[in-house]
C-alpha cells in the first residue's frame, strides 16, 4: 500500500482535457507528434484530450514533459480573480446575449501553430458560489449533507434557462429543449463528484444537455418530431430556418463559437473534432446563414459577421419564451429515483439469469442419448423363404421317429399303416 500511495504521489499532474489540448496546440505539436514521441496511438491521443482516458506510468511522465505540463504546474500561480456576481436576471432572459463573441479566427487560414487559445468570455462559466463546498472545520456539521445540494441548485438557478435557449437554437423546439436540459441536469446530479470538481461545471451540463438533444434516437417520439410553430419575425424565421438546415455537427458549432462565445479550440474539444475540422465547419455555417440573411455577409471580416450572428442568435433566442423548468429538488429527487429503478431493474435482470442458469442446470440431462428412430414400413422386400408348414402326418411321423431308439447301422424302415 506505501508503495502504491509513493507512485501516485510521485505522478507528474496534469491539467484538464481541454487545457492539454490547447498546450499542445501552442507548441505547435500535431498528435500524430504527440502520439509518436510518447509511443502511442493517434487515438489514445485524442482520448486523453477529450478527457475519455488518461495516461499512466512512463507515458503520464512523458506526455506532462512533452506539453510542458510540469513547467505550467512548477510556475507561481496568478493571484485569483474574484468570482463574478451571478446576474440578477428574469427567467426568460438570455445569458449568451450578454457575452461578446470572441475575435473570430480566420478559419481558412488557420493552421496548427497559427492558433491562439482564445479568450472566453462566458458568462456561463461563472463559479459555483462558494456555498457549494461545505468550509474546513464547520462548527455545525449538519449543515454538511446540505451543501452538495446547495451547490447543485445554485448551477441549476444560475444556467438552466440560458441553456434552455441555446438548446432551442439547435432544436428548434421547446419540449425537446426542456427535456435535454432537465435529462442533463438529473445526469450532472447523479454524477456530482465529477461535476463540482470540474472547471466548467455549466460546459460538463451543456454538452449532456446537446449530446441529448441531438441524439438521433430522439426522432422517435413522436411529440419530438414536431416543430414549433417559427417565430413571427421574418429575420428570426429565416436565421432558424437556416440553422435548422445545416448538419447537427455544424449548427453546433455555429452556436457554440458564434452563440456561446467559445474559442475555436474550446469549440472543437467541445465538439470532438480537430481545430481544423471546427474552423471548416464553422466557414461553411456562416456561409449557409449568408444566403438566408444576406446582412450577415455585409461585413468583410469574420470578426464582423461572428457579432452579426451573435446579435441575431441572441434575439432569436429572446423570442422564445422560456418553457417552465422543474424546480431544482426535482430534478434531485427525479435523478436519485431513477438511479435506484435502475439499480434495483439490474438486480433483478441479475437474479433472473441466475435462476434461470440454476434451473437449466438442474433439469438438463448429464448425458446425451440417441433417441431411437421411429418405426417405417418398407415396401418391395420378398416373403422370408423356408419349408412349408408341418402337416398333421408329418408332425406324427417326426415323434414317432424321435420315439423309437437306434441300435445301429441297420436301416430303420418305417411302418405304414
Amino acid at each position: 500500500m506505501t508503495q502504491s500511495t509513493s507512485e501516485k504521489a510521485a505522478a507528474p499532474p496534469l491539467p484538464s482535457p481541454k487545457e492539454r489540448r490547447r498546450l499542445r496546440e501552442a507548441l505547435s505539436l500535431t498528435e500524430d507528434q504527440v502520439a509518436s514521441a510518447v509511443g502511442v496511438t493517434r487515438a489514445t491521443v485524442r482520448a486523453w484530450e477529450t478527457g475519455r482516458s488518461s495516461p499512466r506510468g512512463r507515458k503520464r511522465e512523458a506526455y506532462a514533459r512533452l506539453i510542458g505540463a510540469v513547467e505550467a504546474a512548477l510556475a507561481p500561480p496568478a493571484p485569483p480573480a474574484p468570482p463574478p456576481p451571478v446576474p440578477a436576471e428574469a427567467p426568460g432572459s438570455v445569458a449568451m446575449a450578454a457575452t461578446e463573441p470572441d475575435e473570430a479566427v480566420e478559419p481558412e487560414a488557420v493552421e496548427p501553430e497559427a492558433v491562439a487559445p482564445d479568450e472566453v468570455v462566458e458568462a456561463e462559466a461563472a463559479v459555483v458560489p462558494e456555498a457549494a463546498e461545505a468550509p474546513p472545520g464547520d462548527p455545525d456539521p449538519g449543515h454538511a449533507p446540505d451543501a452538495p445540494a446547495a451547490a447543485f441548485d445554485a448551477l441549476y438557478q444560475y444556467a438552466a434557462s440560458a441553456l434552455f435557449q441555446q438548446t432551442y437554437l439547435l432544436t428548434g423546439q421547446r419540449a425537446l429543449s426542456r427535456a435535454a436540459v432537465t435529462k442533463a441536469f438529473e445526469l450532472a446530479w447523479e454524477r456530482w463528484p465529477e461535476v463540482a470538481v470540474d472547471r466548467d461545471p455549466v460546459g460538463w451540463v451543456r454538452a449532456a444537455a446537446y449530446e441529448y438533444a441531438m441524439s438521433p434516437w430522439r426522432r422517435l417520439n413522436r411529440e419530438h418530431r414536431r416543430l414549433d410553430p417559427p417565430p413571427e419575425a421574418p429575420a428570426s424565421r429565416a436565421l432558424l430556418d437556416a440553422l435548422l438546415a445545416l448538419p447537427p455537427s455544424y449548427r453546433r458549432t455555429l452556436v457554440l463559437h458564434d452563440g456561446v462565445g467559445l474559442g475555436l479550440p474550446e469549440t472543437a474539444a467541445e465538439t470532438e473534432a480537430s481545430t481544423r475540422a471546427a474552423a471548416g465547419r464553422l466557414v461553411t455555417a456562416r456561409a449557409a446563414v449568408a444566403e438566408r440573411l444576406p446582412e450577415i455577409a455585409e461585413p468583410e471580416a469574420p470578426a464582423g459577421q461572428s457579432a452579426l450572428i451573435h446579435e441575431q442568435l441572441g434575439t432569436l433566442a429572446r423570442s422564445r419564451p422560456v418553457a417552465p423548468l422543474p424546480v431544482p429538488e426535482l430534478i434531485r429527487t427525479g435523478s436519485e429515483r431513477k438511479a435506484q429503478l435502475w439499480a434495483r431493474t439490474a438486480i433483478a435482470f441479475t437474479v433472473l439469469i441466475v435462476g434461470l442458469t440454476l434451473i437449466t442446470l438442474a433439469t438438463a440431462p448429464r448425458k446425451y442419448e440417441t433417441p431411437p428412430a421411429p418405426a417405417q414400413k418398407v415396401g418391395g422386400v420378398p416373403p422370408v423363404g423356408g419349408p412349408q408348414k408341418l402337416t398333421p402326418q408329418d408332425v406324427k411321423l417326426r415323434k414317432k421317429l424321435g420315439d423309437e431308439v437306434f441300435h445301429g447301422p441297420a436301416r430303420l424302415v418305417p411302418e405304414t399303416g
